[in-house]
């Protein structure tokens, strides 16, 4: 004979359902707290792209790369570390810590949690890879062990770029994904897709614009990430 749950222990239970609902909405943990750290970098990171070229005299951010700004001839190196202190720093943290909670909360599918921990992994070979391996000379052929290193970093933050980008889309896209993501995913892969095709396909002139589109997605996106943390990825929660 099936036990008749008492009416006390029926409203207890719905009362803490209720708390645990008000929390989440309401009381945020600090691994929240510190999705804000992606928000962080990528005004650092905007702040040090539109305000350096001042220390760099004769730069044509239409023509020339957002590297040249932080390469260690560049005259507005120190500049760009002082506006960019807290972008790679605070990148790590916010990435980071939303591969921890996806993983913990299994949020979504493990497509999805792949694609996070491949973008995470990104993020940390780009943050690594350029303090190791910083551009020498801007705008000069690429030639020194260090100049190439620098290349290699960059090849492959790109493809693991777009690789966790194209599983972050398919996963959003599948019933039960997080289909906002999914969305943004696709407008941060389509930047990338211009800057790598205008690189090659634009004129000279026009090199600096399309190469912001590809620096831009990447650090744009993991602000995304950071803006989801925040609120605890309350879409996949209330899926869930």
């Amino acid at each position: 004979m099936q036990e008749v749950e008492p009416a006390a222990d029926r409203s207890g239970l719905m009362e803490r359902r209720g708390m645990w609902k008000m929390d989440r909405k309401g009381n945020r943990k600090l691994i929240n707290w510190l999705g804000l750290t992606g928000v962080i970098a990528f005004l650092s990171y905007l702040a040090a792209v539109v305000f350096s070229p001042m220390a760099y005299p004769g730069y044509n951010w239409m023509a020339q790369a957002v590297s040249d700004l932080s390469a260690e001839s560049a005259p507005s190196r120190m500049l760009w570390n002082q506006l960019a202190a807290l972008y790679g720093k605070c990148s790590l943290v916010s990435v980071t810590c939303v591969s921890v909670f996806v993983s913990e909360k299994m949020i979504s599918t493990r497509l999805f949690r792949i694609g996070v921990y491949l973008f995470a992994v990104m993020n940390w070979i780009s943050g690594v890879g350029y303090t190791m391996f910083p551009l020498v000379d801007s705008g000069k052929e690429i030639a020194s062990f260090q100049e190439v290193m620098h290349m290699l970093v960059t090849l492959l933050v790109v493809l693991l770029s777009i690789i966790s980008l194209i599983l972050l889309i398919i996963a959003g896209f599948r019933k039960g994904g997080l289909r906002g993501i999914g969305f943004l995913a696709a407008a941060a892969l389509c930047m990338m897709m211009v800057g790598a095709i205008g690189q090659g396909a634009a004129p000279p002139r026009y090199f600096g614009i399309v190469e912001r589109f590809s620096v831009f997605a990447a650090v744009g996106f993991n602000a995304v990430l950071g803006i989801c943390l925040f609120d605890g990825f309350g879409e996949a929660k209330d899926q869930a």
